[in-house]
């Protein structure tokens, strides 16, 4: 198995997570067009790794790009946005697209993301070598956002994390779970988590999102999400985790009353949008029992941070709400 990104934690460091002593690993400039790179998402391929990426242009219009590494720090990120092919579907239509998480299932490696049609909603699309890609129908009607995929089928259905939302800037918002048999229609939704109550836990009581792809444990599903508070200043996001049942993933086993992680450093407090930490994609071993957590900091760049996956499950089970 080849080896994640890592770097041992800061002999003075209290916190579960501690942040990439190199960070930010992407900055908003590093394609010619863009404008701000962010929010996006990286899986192993090959002998390195693959990812899509949010990159919004000199206009600030919002697309995804496809990148690679050797050893997922160092990207090299197509200037050009992905082009897509007609998969399940003709009707690929897209006014935007952004926020993309990837994740292999089976045969071939699935992207979502935030599509732009009449509104925001769940586009999918699929790949089998990150070079073409092929649409197919978006998960749900619009409003929705953060559309993530479980890596494998449960109970023999695909199921797919997201945020019902409306067509602003969404001041609300709980995390639900949806099924299909086929990637094309999509049921059975059933609401998972809520956001909290400001005296049980303020970080997260405005909206919550799924992050990045679930990470199948022995305790269950751990999932990393974000979590908002509307402050005086606008929106805070924070990083937190749940661990959700194996066969009922609808089913909360434990949730954290305490964030993983909030904006305290420039580049997550002073961007485009200030005070954001926005988890999409993690890299994990469990073997060596590491977590790399990739997140959007402040709507400007990528940054990355690590925690041990059995101390994020002690911390999530001991600080639940």
């Amino acid at each position: 198995m080849k080896q994640i990104p890592w770097q041992n934690k800061p002999a003075d460091c209290k916190d579960i997570m501690w942040r990439y002593s190199e960070n930010p690993i992407i900055g908003r400039n590093q394609i010619p067009s863009s404008n701000s790179i962010f929010n996006s998402a990286v899986v192993p391929y090959k002998n390195g790794y693959a990812g899509v990426f949010r990159c919004d242009n000199k206009a600030v219009q919002m697309n995804i790009h496809v990148g690679f590494s050797e050893n997922a720090i160092d990207w090299n990120i197509e200037d050009s946005p992905i082009v897509m092919k007609t998969g399940n579907t003709d009707m690929i239509d897209s006014d935007y697209k952004y926020d993309p998480r990837v994740v292999f299932i089976e045969d071939r490696y699935w992207v979502t993301w935030c599509n732009g049609y009449h509104g925001p909603t769940i586009g999918i699309a699929y790949t089998y070598d990150f070079k073409e890609f092929f649409q197919c129908e978006n998960a749900f009607l619009p409003f929705n956002r953060n559309g993530v995929l479980f890596p494998k089928k449960i109970n023999g259905k695909y199921a797919m994390l997201s945020r019902p939302s409306d067509n602003g800037h969404t001041p609300f918002g709980d995390i639900y779970i949806s099924y299909s048999p086929d990637m094309k229609y999509w049921g059975e939704h059933r609401c998972v988590m809520k956001a909290t109550a400001f005296e049980d836990s303020a970080w997260q009581c405005t909206k919550i999102g799924a992050g990045p792809i679930p990470i199948l444990t022995d305790e269950g599903w751990l999932m990393i999400y974000h979590g908002v508070i509307n402050t005086c200043n606008g929106f805070r996001y924070a990083m937190g985790a749940a661990i959700l049942d194996k066969n009922q993933p609808d089913k909360v086993k434990y949730r954290t009353q305490s964030y993983l992680l909030t904006p305290q450093v420039n580049y997550e407090q002073i961007g485009d949008v200030s005070n954001v930490v926005f988890p999409c994609a993690a890299l994990h071993d469990i073997e060596e029992d590491k977590l790399a957590v990739y997140y959007g900091a402040a709507d400007t760049v990528v940054a990355l941070a690590f925690s041990r996956i059995s101390e994020v499950i002690a911390f999530t089970k001991n600080n639940s709400l």
